[in-house]
């Protein structure tokens, strides 16, 4: 049996409806976000905002993060192991 294929699980209706939506965007938006969010940091800071320069620099973590998961969505997603 292969272990990524377990037939009792089941996805949930909320993440099945938030694969859905995710998976329709396209995977390089979340990367010009994160380098957006680091543009705009740099900015910031030369303009002399710090605080608000590593605020908006902490954005591109977690958007390269929600770009790993619209790619494992497209790839791995619910409709992979769910039969409709």
């Amino acid at each position: 049996m292969n272990p990524l294929n377990n037939p009792e699980h089941k996805e949930g209706p909320v993440t099945t409806a938030i694969e859905e939506q995710t998976a329709k965007l396209p995977s390089d938006l979340f990367l010009w976000a994160a380098l957006g969010s680091m543009g705009i940091s740099l900015y910031l800071k030369a303009t002399g905002q710090s605080n608000r320069s590593l605020f908006v620099g902490q954005w591109a973590a977690p958007f390269l993060l929600l770009g790993l998961y619209n790619k494992l969505v497209k790839l791995e997603g619910h409709d992979k192991t769910d039969k409709k």
